[in-house]
């Protein structure tokens, strides 16, 4: 008995070692200008554990480094979504998509080719 408790420990504590404080994921981010890059950065840096966040405006791809024992990647996506921009993961709320300012309704047609930004903007 005593060594079955001591496998099951030495298990968990290799399980939890396992987990990665610097890991780096890249996501895509719909977005189309510096006030969504302002937005999208914030929204993941305010996330507990999240280390960096840079979202790149002509790629739609946001790098992170963040620390898996504090976030993973799905309450990073949503909190994105909950401040108004889509990822393959979640997609944000009409509220959320439209309290973005007029300029960065990504969604919009007309805003997509101000931007010079024809491909959608969306996720692959």
């Amino acid at each position: 008995m005593k060594k079955l408790i001591l496998i099951v420990l030495l298990f968990a504590g290799l399980g939890v070692q396992a987990q990665n404080k610097n890991a780096r994921a890249a996501i895509e981010v719909d977005g189309v200008c510096g006030m969504c890059k302002q937005r999208i950065e914030l929204a993941s840096l305010k996330t507990k554990g999240v280390k960096s966040a840079v979202w790149d405006i002509e790629s739609h791809i946001l790098s992170l480094i963040y620390d898996e024992r504090k976030t993973d990647l799905d309450v990073i996506q949503s909190n994105i979504a909950a401040v108004g921009h889509d990822t393959k993961a979640h997609k944000a709320t009409e509220e959320a998509y439209l309290s973005v300012h007029e300029c960065c309704r990504y969604r919009d047609e007309g805003v997509k080719k101000d931007h010079g930004n024809d491909d959608g903007g969306s996720p692959k």
